[in-house]
């Protein structure tokens, strides 16, 4: 049977444009710079009336479902209008409530960051705690707990001791979690702020302590993660800039944030312009989301030269604009989810081809 060539060039086009409305849009522009814009019907509204307080934090599971971390600091009288809202949220693909829990008995309320390892279960950090905990996916078993809640690596075991960066599982202030895909151990960064220990503590699958180290120049250590190729990427939110080491401990270099202020005459202190950080989903995670809070943006870097190719976000209240965020996670197709501490939203900015 003899298929005319036109119909045959039809069929081919015709397959190729619905391959193209499956297939995700490409992370990289035609102009070779990724653009991102804010889905402004994600997430939907929440139920029962939640009220949500500041977002510590937010992170991704292994089937694309968004976890929040809500610390319930509402303010006076706002639940005269609806509920206090669950510490732990995790949104579907579609920003739909799919499941939410926390019992406050075992969470610390500062909550900060979480992490989901190759098993899908979840670790969280709150600062100050003392602690970092490890719970099945949704939440109804814990399966870890490192360091005691309340009890601070400090000189009197309280928040205002003097801090120790002891080597030992137990912590004044950790921020941040990576368990690695490789063996198991299990990487906080323990230093939110000022005036707390400022280490990389080393835990193996048991949380038992290994090693640490004392990135230097850093008054605190607000945010960690570590690239596949095995690099440890740390903020020093003060500094602008992010520092880079093997999983020793050892100084491989400096990826500088730069900033400045919009207007000149106003150049002040906003939080610092490495916030936090995640990478991008590709097999070379060729891209680096920042927060940079100093100019309440998202840059986009490239992740092994740390050259800054190009920003989204701004100050203000609309979808889109930033309030203090804080907390950063990508998905498997290389969206952005962006939680805002002051601001109590999470955002998803979304790749779209040029």
């Amino acid at each position: 049977m003899k298929i005319r060539l036109p119909i045959l060039i039809g069929s081919c086009a015709l397959l190729a444009i619905a391959a193209a409305m499956v297939a995700p849009p490409s992370l990289r522009a035609q102009s070779g710079v990724p653009r991102y814009e804010v889905d402004p019907n994600w997430p939907k509204p929440l139920p029962d009336r939640w009220v949500l307080g500041g977002l510590g934090g937010v992170c991704v599971d292994n089937q694309d479902h968004v976890l929040i971390l809500n610390r319930q600091d509402v303010l006076d009288g706002e639940l005269n209008a609806g509920t206090l809202a669950p510490p732990m949220i995790e949104f579907d693909a579609a920003g739909r409530v799919a499941h939410s829990w926390g019992d406050p008995k075992l969470l610390d309320p500062r909550l900060h960051s979480c992490h989901f390892d190759k098993d899908n279960n979840v670790w969280v950090a709150s600062a100050p705690s003392g602690m970092v905990q490890k719970y099945s996916h949704d939440g109804s078993k814990i399966l870890m707990q490192i360091g005691k809640k309340g009890v601070f690596d400090s000189s009197d075991g309280t928040v205002k001791g003097k801090p120790l960066n002891s080597n030992a599982a137990q912590f004044f202030a950790p921020s941040s979690i990576f368990v690695d895909r490789q063996n198991g151990e299990v990487y906080v960064a323990d230093g939110d702020s000022k005036g707390m220990n400022r280490r990389i503590a080393v835990m193996d699958r048991d949380g038992k302590f290994l090693r640490q180290w004392q990135p230097q120049g850093m008054d605190s250590v607000h945010c960690m993660t570590i690239a596949n190729d095995g690099v440890v990427y740390v903020c020093n939110r003060e500094n602008a800039r992010i520092q880079l080491y093997d999983k020793q401990g050892a100084f491989l270099k400096n990826i500088e944030i730069p900033w400045k202020p919009v207007t000149l005459t106003a150049m002040k202190w906003f939080g610092g312009a490495s916030v936090a950080l995640d990478l991008s989903h590709d097999a070379n995670q060729t891209y680096m989301f920042v927060i940079n809070q100093q100019n309440s943006q998202i840059e986009v870097m490239e992740r092994l030269t740390g050259k800054v190719l190009t920003s989204f976000g701004g100050i203000g209240k609309l979808p889109g604009q930033f309030d203090q965020a804080h907390g950063i996670a990508v998905d498997s197709k290389n969206n952005v989810y962006v939680a805002e501490n002051r601001g109590r939203r999470v955002h998803k900015f979304r790749p779209v081809a040029q």
